[in-house]
């Protein structure tokens, strides 16, 4: 989904630059500006220039005084593309201020943010805006793709052909033929509906420091709000020993690699997962089990106290 802004848009801050409070089509405001104001042409198109191009605004300019944003100069290979003279390095301090004076929409107000912010403030918002778009949280390999939660699900599914389950209880088994020989690994991601949001369940095998571990841990497909709603629990055991893990699941804002190195999840040493695993422990054969559950608000003292029946 483009970021660029409406015409609508674009003519409510030519109004604001010209002092005009008509409803105006954007094709009747410009010609206004051409035909009516004499110094604004040159700065109208550079306004627009800064909504289009949506970065912190650097500008360039030719020898001939021809300028463009430091963007758009990579993409024309830095000649100019009115006089086809050699760009440089030449900055038009002049324009750069004019920026520093415009206030713009962040770019994902087509997504719903309604935040309006001063041009050098706006890239620093949009970097963490709530209503930006997730990144795809498969862990198998690197995935660029982005969208809402409803658009990574289906692809997930359709793309990723993970393991998609509804229900708040799981049962898990990881198999490895020869578990010595992997130092890092990831199975396949696990996809859970459950309250009506998406769980991703990671199993990964990697060192940590010296000794080989696995780590099974749990994400929120949603924002670290929502996610602090909701707790899980990881176990693994057997022969009369087990290991419980019990948390708050990260936001898929958070890269699985980041969580993983917090530590934020159930680790099993290596020597114990395969006694976990049992027979010969030449073979991880290792059963994970969990549950997820929502928290409730307390209304009289504002702390979440766990709802166990739902």
């Amino acid at each position: 989904m483009s970021s660029y802004p409406t015409e609508s848009v674009i003519a409510v801050y030519i109004q604001r630059i010209i002092g005009c409070d008509c409803n105006c089509s954007l094709d009747i405001l410009i010609n206004v500006v051409i035909h009516k104001c004499s110094f604004l042409p040159y700065l109208l198109m550079h306004c627009v220039l800064f909504l289009l191009c949506s970065l912190v605004f650097e500008s360039n300019q030719c020898q001939n005084g021809h300028t463009l944003c430091s963007t758009c100069k990579t993409r024309v290979h830095n000649r100019c593309p009115t006089c086809r003279q050699e760009l440089g390095d030449i900055r038009c301090l002049a324009l750069e201020k004019v920026a520093e004076s415009l206030e713009l929409p962040c770019k994902y107000y087509s997504l719903g943010c309604p935040e309006v912010f001063p041009y050098y403030s706006k890239l620093k918002h949009e970097s963490q805006c709530n209503f930006r778009p997730y990144n795809c949280p498969y862990a198998g390999s690197e995935c660029s793709v982005v969208g809402d939660i409803p658009f990574l699900v289906a692809h997930l599914r359709d793309d990723h052909k993970v393991d998609m389950h509804s229900g708040c209880t799981f049962n898990h088994r990881y198999v490895k033929s020869n578990p010595r020989e992997v130092e890092n690994a990831t199975w396949m991601l696990t996809v859970f509906h459950c309250f009506g949001q998406y769980f991703c369940l990671h199993f990964e095998a990697f060192q940590l420091g010296m000794a080989p571990v696995y780590m099974a841990f749990l994400r929120f497909m949603g924002d670290e709000n929502d996610a602090r709603n909701y707790s899980y629990s990881l176990e693994v055991g057997a022969n009369g020993r087990k290991m419980i893990w019990e948390g708050t699941p990260r936001s898929i804002r958070d890269s699985h690699r980041k969580v993983r190195d917090s530590h934020d999840g159930l680790i099993i040493q290596r020597n114990m997962a395969l006694f976990f695993s049992g027979g010969d422990r030449k073979e991880l054969k290792l059963r994970v089990t969990g549950r997820i559950w929502k928290e409730q608000q307390n209304p009289d003292s504002g702390a979440c106290i766990p709802n166990l029946f739902s």
